[in-house]
């Protein structure tokens, strides 16, 4: 798989790169949060919400609405998923970390996704960017034994529960893992029994 970096103009098919925030506190702040062996999702921090820069992501590329600030940490390698929003997402790389996406217009009409679609992207540490709403993607790889650590942000409520069940009127409800939250799953992927596994191909790993 060739590795591209979100410099490079194929990343504008999936996102941009955003300059003009002071995101050094917001990188102070993460520094002492966990670092599993695995992978840990938080998705809201009541200590990174706080910083000055989460009032100006809300204000300024968020439109005013309503934002969570979490992080998404640990050692990982593997695909395993894609997921999707309606609205973009947010990501500080805080460590050096590479992104696998590919772009919703590219599911199937069952709802299936061939991972040879799939591209990876290098993302340094200390860039932030916009992963926009049609956007596959799900957790980082890491590049260093360390591991990685990266900022998510998304309109409040993202990733929540689930309350209830939701009817299925046009197929894609079958998709609906959580809260504004559609996600794709491989088979070898180790997901909870209510993921719908539509991933086609290979579980894609970095090594």
């Amino acid at each position: 798989m060739k590795m591209r970096t979100v410099y490079e103009p194929e990343f504008a098919a999936y996102g941009r790169v955003i300059k003009g925030y002071d995101t050094q506190a917001l990188k102070e702040a993460m520094l002492h949060t966990p670092l599993p062996e695995d992978v840990v999702y938080v998705a809201s921090v009541p200590e990174l919400e706080a910083l000055p820069v989460a009032g100006e992501l809300a204000e300024g590329i968020y439109g005013q609405m309503p934002i969570q600030i979490g992080y998404c940490n640990g050692h990982n390698k593997k695909l395993n998923a894609l997921e999707y929003h309606r609205d973009s997402e947010i990501n500080m790389a805080v460590t050096d970390l590479v992104l696998l996406i590919g772009k919703q217009q590219d599911i199937a009409d069952d709802f299936t996704y061939d991972t040879s679609l799939v591209e990876a992207f290098f993302v340094p540490a200390g860039t932030l960017i916009e992963v926009y709403a049609t956007t596959l993607h799900y957790a980082p790889c890491h590049t260093q034994e360390g591991g990685f650590r990266c900022v998510v942000v998304l309109p409040k409520g993202t990733n929540g529960e689930l309350e209830g069940t939701v009817a299925e009127r046009c197929g894609e409800e079958r998709l609906l893992f959580a809260r504004n939250k559609w996600l794709v799953g491989h088979k070898e992927g180790g997901l909870p029994e209510n993921a719908w596994l539509g991933l086609r191909g290979e579980n894609i790993t970095l090594d």
